[in-house]
């Protein structure tokens, strides 16, 4: 009878090579042998996948913006990568996230973590380029904002619900 076969850790589920989640963390392997996510009959001591396992991982962040025009609440919504650019030291918070799953992934990023901006919803979507995490989550001010379509009135400063983040382009 075969032996069942295992996971490696870290290089399958839904944060794995080939999938990805809602929000769109990836992990990427510098090194295509070590990206088996499965064993079969050889035990862990003889594989080398095992024996790198982690160390040549990497986490992509996909950031998901509408570069077009759309009215939400009566305000354009509309960020692309051009807007971003013209900021500031061309650094940007990523304010305005309502989704419980990519408020949690918000949260999980690390400072200096990199992550691709990718154009949603437009007439060409695709990664249109680079950023990197240069600050820590922190309340969303959008939350309490009754003017901002981002307003939610069950939010409370004392306990925000939906936090952002500050992120650069390179």
């Amino acid at each position: 009878m075969p032996k069942p076969r295992k996971r490696l850790a870290g290089a399958a589920g839904p944060a794995g090579p080939d999938n990805k989640g809602p929000a769109g963390k990836r992990t990427k392997t510098k090194n295509p042998v070590g990206a088996s996510a499965t064993l079969g009959n050889s035990s862990p001591e003889k594989t080398s996948a095992s024996k790198n396992c982690g160390k040549n991982l990497s986490s992509y962040w996909l950031m998901k913006s509408e570069p077009e025009s759309r009215l939400e609440k009566g305000v354009d919504v509309k960020f692309s990568i051009e807007d971003l650019k013209a900021q500031p030291k061309q650094t940007a918070c990523w304010d305005g996230v309502r989704n419980y799953q990519a408020r949690n992934f918000l949260r999980a990023m690390q400072l200096g973590q990199e992550a691709f901006f990718y154009h949603s919803n437009c007439k060409e979507p695709g990664i249109a380029g680079l950023v990197k995490i240069v600050k820590e989550a922190y309340p969303d001010h959008t939350q309490f904002e009754k003017n901002n379509p981002h307003y939610d009135p069950s939010s409370k400063e004392d306990n925000p619900k939906w936090s952002m983040r500050s992120l650069i382009l390179f």
